[in-house]
């Protein structure tokens, strides 16, 4: 029998990305009855609320905070299902089967959580949205700390950490320790109810903090499933800074209230240096840009220099500006 599941959309002038995102689940070969959506909308002033007045959303939740985090913590604490699966309003669904590929580990009762391995990578999206897919994450720091969680083209790895992952055909069993915890989370990111409620995950339903949690409370086991989502996460440069901007400022605010729970603070040291590095170096980038173009032939690979020079320079006038 197939668990019930509550997905969870946290909003806020999502126009670009939410049709899409709904359409993707409406779309889903999983019993109607057995899901609900919730959407928590930070107040948008776009055609956001207007899109889900199109697809069969059962609440509509008011996010006083608006951040992401808090619209997952306000649908997380409404949800009524076995499973919770955190969706982005700029996540795509890449296949109708996708639920059910997602919530077939749950048999095993022990396992916490699952996640897809890979971003999806399309053609037809843009060429950052493409690159991220490729590099399998959206913070380009990450690759130089070891720490991410989707598959990367160019090291050939989901995560630099010493995880204990054994490969089971369509998956990927993994059993975490507080030491060693992937940025894990969100996008597609499906939890049992009851582990989550388990943790404190109010105000702010910040990913990798709640998993962090839930390895501290006993819930170590978790599935990397081997299928994709879509991420739409930037059609131009402009957008990739906003999105910069947003990522260390939410940082740095939740720094400042001592309120994540993720010891960010023991950070690879040296991976912080090689990233300052070779950004100011600028030629190891430039030959990890061909190495991923002999992979993967795609233009999207030439962001990688601008994006690593954005991060540097993003980063570094926040912590200037935070110090001052």
């Amino acid at each position: 029998m197939l668990p019930t599941i509550s997905i969870v959309i946290p909003t806020y002038n999502s126009e670009r990305t939410l049709a899409r995102s709904l359409e993707s689940i409406a779309n889903q070969n999983y019993p109607k009855h057995n899901l609900e959506i919730i959407i928590a909308d930070g107040g948008s002033i776009d055609q956001t609320l207007k899109i889900v007045e199109k697809f069969n959303v059962d609440k509509i939740l008011h996010n006083p905070l608006k951040t992401g985090e808090a619209g997952k913590a306000v649908g997380a604490e409404a949800a009524k299902n076995e499973i919770i699966a955190f969706i982005d309003s700029d996540n795509i669904l890449p296949s109708p089967d996708w639920l059910k590929v997602m919530v077939k580990p749950f048999a095993n009762l022990d396992i916490a959580g699952t996640e897809p391995l890979y971003y999806t990578y399309r053609k037809e999206d843009s060429l950052i949205t493409r690159y991220c897919a490729l590099m399998g994450m959206n913070d380009i720091l990450c690759l130089f700390l070891g720490n991410y969680d989707r598959y990367n083209y160019l090291t050939e790895r989901w995560t630099e950490l010493k995880i204990n992952a054994v490969d089971q055909g369509n998956h990927l069993f993994v059993n975490l320790d507080k030491w060693n915890v992937p940025t894990i989370g969100a996008n597609g990111f499906m939890v049992r109810a009851h582990a989550l409620k388990e943790v404190d995950y109010r105000p702010y339903c910040v990913d990798v903090d709640v998993v962090y949690q839930l390895v501290e409370a006993g819930w170590s086991k978790y599935v990397k499933v081997k299928t994709g989502i879509v991420h739409l996460f930037a059609d131009d440069k402009s957008s990739f800074v906003r999105k910069t901007c947003r990522r260390i400022g939410d940082y740095l605010y939740h720094e400042k209230r001592g309120s994540r729970r993720y010891p960010w603070r023991s950070l690879n040291r040296l991976g912080i240096l090689k990233f300052v590095l070779y950004t100011l170096l600028i030629i190891p980038l430039i030959k990890d840009s061909l190495k991923g173009y002999k992979k993967i032939p795609d233009s999207a690979w030439r962001f990688h220099p601008l994006a690593c020079w954005i991060t540097l320079m993003v980063y570094g006038i926040k912590f200037i500006t935070r110090s001052n």
